[in-house]
């Protein structure tokens, strides 16, 4: 912008100035047409952090709501939690600092109050459900299904 304006005020209006002019332009006009779409993606990225957080809350709160209606036991509790997390029962025994075959019989008493008999049953009643239910917006609403 220094440049034009020197060579305007040396030379007048020429066409090398008159392209130095509109390329200077457009180089402002670009840089602000880049930060107002860095801002609205910013922006967005915000909001589906958001949602992902209340989606993932919601989640949660179904998950426990779900140990609490088969009243399963803390300990049950904290094996079913490590069960849906994708660890083995190896895996459960070393973080819980158990032994496997306490483990393994606290898997098959958490199997048997969920109604099934393996962990891909397990884990499918928790993917399932969530696959049924809409999904829910940032601000705990389920979206407007009639909205574009």
């Amino acid at each position: 912008m220094a440049d034009v304006s020197r060579d305007l005020q040396w030379g007048g209006l020429t066409a090398h100035s008159g392209l130095e002019a509109l390329v200077a332009v457009a180089l402002v006009v670009g840089t602000m047409f880049g930060a107002v779409q860095m801002r609205r993606m910013l922006q967005q990225l915000r909001y589906a952090e958001t949602g992902i957080m209340a989606a993932s809350g919601a989640f949660f709160e179904f998950i426990e709501a779900q140990f609490r209606d088969w009243r399963l036991t803390p300990a049950e509790t904290d094996v079913a939690l490590l069960t849906l997390k994708g660890l083995d029962i190896p895996e459960i025994a070393t973080v819980r600092g158990a032994a496997e075959g306490t483990v393994r019989a606290q898997l098959a008493s958490v199997y048997g109050k969920a109604r099934v008999s393996n962990r891909g049953q397990f884990v499918s009643l928790f993917i399932e459900d969530l696959l049924q239910r809409p999904p829910v917006q940032a601000d705990g609403r389920k979206p407007d299904r009639g909205a574009a």
